[in-house]
């Protein structure tokens, strides 16, 4: 029987694992995952190494070292993720190698999310990563912020890869296909090959179901129950609307003549947070060519046991779509003020992540420093 992660990899779907950890790398889990269950590139973010390092006896000889070297717990951080990043992008070359335009066995690497809001620093951040991670099939991660679009384009102008991520809503998709293009132009003005310079825009799905719940919840009509978890697969669908309009017109077209890929879609976020709720809901729901979705573990193993169901298309979903989301709002909950409040939460959870590393990191550091004192 063809599994359902099989008939999605048919239908143009990539698989990626949405964790990594050093353990995780060095047991061959992540090489048999990419064996077995159709892998095809892993995604990172401060949450996911703060879970990894918090425990992982793998880290510490490597904490050790940096110890010995006086390194601050942010050089560190870096210096950790860095090389679980470059581990696994190792792990992941071949199927990168084999990938048309090598669009797959691709592994992500987020900037500081403290630098959300700085253009600068972000641009500064991911140059440092990229020569820090020394990977031809890295991804940056680069926060979809107002701040985070021209270092977007800046950034793929220079030729590096850019995972953007925390995109909530359909007008800032929108601004992030057009800060991806805006950087090809530049690169290839500049002489760059554009067939080297990959993208993908990460969608994020769960959390819009969770805010807009709770406001449907607070309403509490029989009206408004009727259209729980109906937002968040609406949104993404809309949002692949437009990745089907922003490239097939003549500006992208004059890139693609010139080497360049599709930005694809990604679909982030999309472990179910209700219980009430199918494990699969926000995979099943969403299949279409050239998009990628990553999972955490148990939803990938939840979608394989998915053996006997049939593989939608989420193509000619666009009207529903649209009207799901127009009822809610007819309901005065606000899609603006939604969107704009799950990316300013998205930004402030990924830099309690990062805080909450830097201090446990610190902590290892200090704890090396006074064993080695002992020792000599």
């Amino acid at each position: 029987m063809t599994s359902m992660l099989k008939k999605m990899s048919d239908a143009g779907v990539s698989v990626w694992l949405d964790t990594l950890s050093r353990g995780r790398i060095k047991s061959g889990s992540l090489s048999e995952l990419i064996r077995s269950h159709y892998v095809v590139g892993v995604t990172t973010n401060p949450t996911i190494f703060r879970n990894a390092m918090a425990h992982g006896v793998e880290y510490e000889a490597q904490m050790c070292e940096l110890a010995v070297r006086g390194v601050s717990a942010e050089e560190a951080v870096r210096t950790v993720t860095a090389t679980d990043v470059r581990d696994a992008a190792d792990v992941l070359r071949p199927i990168y190698l084999a990938s048309p335009a090598g669009q797959d066995g691709r592994v992500s690497i987020e900037v500081d999310p403290h630098m959300a809001h700085d253009t600068t620093a972000t641009i500064a951040e991911a140059r440092h990563l990229i020569w820090l991670v020394d990977r031809p099939n890295a991804y940056v991660k680069i926060p979809a912020t107002e701040a985070g679009l021209p270092a977007i384009t800046e950034t793929i102008a220079q030729g590096i890869s850019v995972n953007v991520t925390l995109i909530f809503s359909l007008a800032r998709y929108r601004q992030v296909a057009e800060a991806y293009m805006a950087g090809l132009e530049k690169a290839r003005a500049a002489g760059l090959d554009l067939a080297q310079i990959s993208s993908v825009a990460s969608f994020f799905v769960s959390r819009m179901d969770t805010e807009v719940d709770r406001r449907l919840d607070a309403l509490g009509t029989l009206e408004a129950t009727a259209l729980r978890g109906r937002a968040a697969v609406a949104n993404a669908r809309l949002a692949y609307e437009a990745f089907e309009e922003v490239f097939s017109g003549e500006r992208w077209n004059r890139l693609q003549r010139a080497g360049a890929n599709k930005q694809r879609p990604l679909w982030a976020s999309t472990g179910v947070k209700d219980k009430a709720y199918e494990a699969t809901k926000y995979v099943s729901g969403l299949i279409a060519p050239e998009t990628v979705d990553t999972m955490p573990e148990a939803t990938l193993l939840a979608v394989e046991s998915l053996e006997h169901s049939a593989v939608g298309d989420l193509r000619g979903t666009y009207d529903e779509a649209r009207a799901d989301l127009e009822a809610i709002e007819r309901l005065g909950i606000c899609y603006s003020e939604v969107v704009q409040q799950l990316e300013d939460e998205g930004v402030a959870t990924f830099q309690e992540s990062w805080d909450s590393l830097l201090t446990a990191t610190e902590a290892r550091l200090e704890a090396c420093t006074r064993r080695l004192r002992t020792w000599s």
